[in-house]
């Protein structure tokens, strides 16, 4: 009986540095046929032995293969590498990390060369390339068709989330999210920095604030329906005007801690301007709108 096979997709990697190592070892190791590219040799030597086939060049590398991966150190580098190659026919996916108006840019760009264009961002550290339950997943936006052509392949090393049409929106929902995360930590320093010179051990905070975290989370949906509608008073369970009148505490606090307020201070003036400009029977979200120019 002929056994059956599934022909794995060809796949070209340009840029061998942490993130690029892993993605490549993950599709080696599913059995992609992969030819790399990266500016120091030895790196791509090093997956030689694992399988690999490895370019001279750039250009020889996206000659290679119709799926070509750029995962490089930022923008200006996509430009230098790809200067002589030949995009015709190619599918360009960019995990590269970029600003929104450079994938916008860089799709125009892409498709000025014949290509079709995939941006992305890597909701992931190396480590979790290629480890199902670790979570890991690439967010991707520009043309649908080419990510459901090409879904099979980028699902190896991580999770796929398409975000849009627009090839700005990956690089705008990492950011988003990137940039809520600093929030978090943000906070979760302030409040190991309040009890740093006590008699405490912070691994006993650690799993309250964990909690604490995971619990306030949910939160977000709430933001998002109050934003859809336009409602900011819609669920509301602790109001705008009972949270300013609180906040005096917690800079208290922190004064009589030794512990700076400067992590918390910028949001609280949000807070009370947006008081003094709607109804405090509102939500927090209204501070959302004083964040736009």
């Amino acid at each position: 009986m002929a056994q059956n096979t599934v022909e794995k997709t060809p796949v070209t990697l340009l840029g061998l540095g942490a993130m690029g190592t892993a993605l490549a070892r993950t599709w080696l190791a599913a059995g992609h046929p992969l030819t790399v590219w990266n500016r120091t040799t030895a790196r791509a030597s090093a997956l030689a032995a694992e399988g690999a086939g490895v370019a001279e060049s750039a250009a020889e590398a996206v000659a290679a293969n119709t799926l070509v991966v750029a995962c490089l150190l930022d923008d200006t580098s996509v430009d230098e590498v790809l200067a002589g190659a030949d995009l015709s026919g190619k599918d360009l996916v960019n995990l590269t990390t970029s600003t929104p108006a450079q994938a916008r840019a860089r799709a125009e760009w892409a498709r000025a060369r014949g290509a079709r264009y995939l941006d992305g961002g890597i909701m992931s550290v190396p480590p979790m390339i290629g480890v199902p339950q670790a979570g890991a997943y690439v967010l991707y936006s520009g043309s649908r068709e080419l990510f459901e052509r090409r879904q099979g392949a980028l699902a190896v090393p991580a999770g796929t989330t398409y975000v849009g049409e627009d090839a700005g929106f990956a690089a705008l929902f990492d950011v988003a999210l990137l940039s809520a995360m600093y929030g978090m930590l943000a906070g979760a320093a302030h409040a190991f920095a309040l009890i740093r010179k006590e008699d405490i051990d912070p691994a006993t905070l650690a799993p309250l604030l964990a909690d604490w975290l995971a619990a306030m989370a949910p939160a977000v949906h709430r933001t998002a329906g109050q934003l859809r509608t336009g409602d900011y008073t819609k669920g509301v369970v602790s109001t705008l005007a009972m949270q300013v009148a609180g906040t005096p505490t917690f800079l208290s606090t922190a004064e009589q801690q030794g512990v700076s307020p400067e992590l918390l201070t910028p949001y609280f003036a949000l807070m009370r301007r947006r008081l003094a400009e709607a109804s405090g029977e509102e939500d927090l979200t209204g501070v959302i709108d004083l964040l736009l120019r």
